[in-house]
């Protein structure tokens, strides 16, 4: 029996602001030819899956069917939610479906992870397809690199040779705990689901009986219309608005741990972009788009419509000048060192993690009094994104417009 894939995409995914808004979350987002739901559609291909399952809300309905024409997706079904609830009544109203076979295994992705080596990863799914029961879900981890508190990480315990059962799960700790779960080899929750549909209708009933009826009656009693399911409005509404995570992994007494070596970014902030497209372009790309100032140097990363991502670099004991742009806003997010930010009269620190907004029209300057150099990822979104819409007006470079 083949695996049903379901795609979740009715997050509202805005952390790439001010680039992913309320009516393009980041999983729509144009890379250059390629969205991160895109992706996700082109992952879901494989022969080992059945059509797909998308759910989403009527805000995001076209964005889904123009991304399904474009991948050459013909056979889907889209399950539309007429509220946000979070992804535990997401995955069991797909769940729920006529169509989904009373046993068959159904693997739930988000739509904004983007993973590399999809033959190895598809052939792990499909090799562990034979340990599911009525009784339990896998879910899948990959070993953290450096340590972040913006993830779920779980612990597990090997029971069989190929089986390693969850014992604990520990939801956004600080990075001190995190370095902990590290030595403790503990891994990444990815957020990616795989159980058969009887597990999954079996653990809602057991632990989420009201979210069961509820989701039951909105399935039941919804209109399908050209391939999309619309949801019973009332009976949705009174879901409680929570996650798989929380009403059914951390009540279940069965869940295993798929371990991946696999390249992965979740692409969820401005770092996470910085780090992929710096590790994506050549040495010789990378000179190309490298630009010297008197204060240190930038480098483009990528030019979308309307947006640029630069990384700066700011040398010891260097400024920019005090400056302001006419047809653009700059967010920086701090990379490392420990800036002084002017954003008109104001003077403060920043720190690594630490965001600034600077919008149009704002006077604004970088410092760096320290002895170690500043990076920052910094975002620029308008009309014109060009190194002529500078107007300086202190500059210690004797750089005054």
């Amino acid at each position: 029996m083949k695996i049903r894939p379901v795609i979740l995409c009715g997050g509202a995914g805005t952390r790439l602001w001010p680039q992913s808004k309320k009516n393009l979350p980041k999983q729509f987002i144009d890379w250059g030819g390629w969205t991160l739901f895109g992706k996700t559609l082109e992952r879901v291909k494989g022969s080992i899956f059945d059509y797909p399952v998308i759910t989403t809300n009527s805000a995001y309905l076209n964005l889904v069917k123009k991304h399904l024409i474009k991948h050459k997706i013909k056979k889907y079904r889209i399950i539309l939610e007429p509220f946000k609830k979070n992804t535990a009544p997401a995955i069991l109203s797909s769940a729920l479906l006529g169509e989904v076979s009373y046993n068959q295994p159904m693997i739930f992705f988000s739509s904004d992870n983007l993973i590399g080596k999809i033959n190895q990863f598809n052939k792990s799914i499909n090799s562990h397809k034979k340990y599911l029961s009525d009784n339990n879900i896998f879910i899948f981890g990959l070993k953290p690199t450096s340590p972040s508190s913006e993830y779920g990480y779980f612990l597990t315990k090997k029971i069989l040779n190929n089986l390693n059962k969850v014992h604990r799960f520990i939801e956004k700790p600080n990075k001190n705990k995190v370095k902990e779960i590290v030595k403790k080899k503990g891994y990444m929750n990815l957020g990616i689901f795989f159980a058969r549909k009887d597990s999954i209708i079996k653990s809602f009933t057991k632990h989420q009986l009201k979210i069961f009826k509820h989701c039951n009656d909105a399935v039941g009693k919804s209109k399908m219309y050209k391939n999309v399911y619309y949801l019973n409005k009332t009976s949705f509404k009174k879901l409680q608005e929570i996650s798989f995570d929380y009403a059914i992994l951390e009540k279940s007494t069965d869940i295993n741990g798929i371990k991946l070596n696999i390249p992965l970014a979740d692409l969820g902030n401005w770092k996470d972009i910085w780090k992929f497209f710096k590790n994506h372009k050549s040495k010789s790309n990378m000179k190309k788009n490298t630009f010297h100032r008197p204060w240190g140097k930038y480098i483009n990363l990528y030019s979308g419509k309307r947006f640029l991502l630069k990384e700066l670099i700011i040398n010891p004991k260097s400024s920019i000048s005090l400056q302001k742009h006419n047809y653009r806003s700059e967010r920086w997010t701090i990379i490392s060192g420990k800036p002084k930010i002017t954003i008109n009269k104001k003077n403060f620190f920043k720190k690594p993690n630490e965001i600034a907004f600077i919008p149009r029209g704002v006077v604004h300057r970088i410092e760096n009094p320290f002895n170690k150099p500043v990076r920052i990822v910094e975002v620029q979104t308008g009309s014109t994104l060009k190194e002529s819409d500078i107007v300086r007006y202190k500059d210690i470079y004797g750089r005054v417009n």
